[in-house]
C-alpha cells in the first residue's frame, strides 16, 4: 500500500470516528482510541523516517522543509495528496477538538501526526533532494 492511500484511508477512519463520537456517545472512547493510535503510528512513523532520510544523508542534503512539509522534493500531484490528507486531518482534529474541548474529543488534535508521518515516510523513500556538496 503506498503512502498516499494509507494517509487518505486513516484520514478516512479519522474523520468518520471523530464526527461519529460528536453524534453518538457509544462511538466517543473508539474516536480517542482511533487519534491515540493515529498519534503513535504517526510518532513510528515519523521514526522510521528520521532513520532512512539519515541513511540517505551521506549523498543527500535533506531538510525538515522538504522531508516532511515535501517541499521541493515531491511532485505536486503528490503533495497535493499527502498535504491534502494531513490538512484534513489537522482541520477534523481542531474542529472536533473545539466542538467538546474538556472530552475524549480534544485528543484528535494528535491525529495529524499520522499525516505528517505519511509524508516524511514518502519523502525519505521517493523524495528527490539536491547532492550533497563534496569536500
Amino acid at each position: 500500500m503506498t503512502e498516499q492511500r494509507a494517509s487518505w484511508i486513516t484520514t478516512a477512519i479519522f474523520t468518520f470516528t471523530a464526527i461519529g463520537g460528536l453524534i453518538a456517545d457509544p462511538l466517543r472512547g473508539l474516536a480517542a482510541f482511533v487519534a491515540v493510535l493515529l498519534f503513535i503510528g504517526g510518532a513510528a512513523l515519523m521514526a522510521t523516517t528520521i532513520v532512512l532520510a539519515a541513511g540517505r544523508s551521506r549523498t543527500a542534503n535533506i531538510g525538515i522543509g522538504g522531508l516532511f512539509f515535501l517541499a521541493e522534493s515531491a511532485p505536486r500531484s503528490v503533495q497535493v495528496r499527502l498535504l491534502g490528507s494531513f490538512a484534513v486531518q489537522v482541520v477534523v482534529g481542531i474542529a472536533t477538538a473545539a466542538a467538546r474541548p474538556y472530552t475524549g474529543a480534544a485528543l484528535g488534535v494528535l491525529a495529524p501526526t499520522a499525516g505528517l508521518g505519511f509524508c516524511g515516510l514518502w519523502a525519505s523513500r521517493h523524495g528527490t533532494f539536491p547532492e550533497r556538496a563534496q569536500r
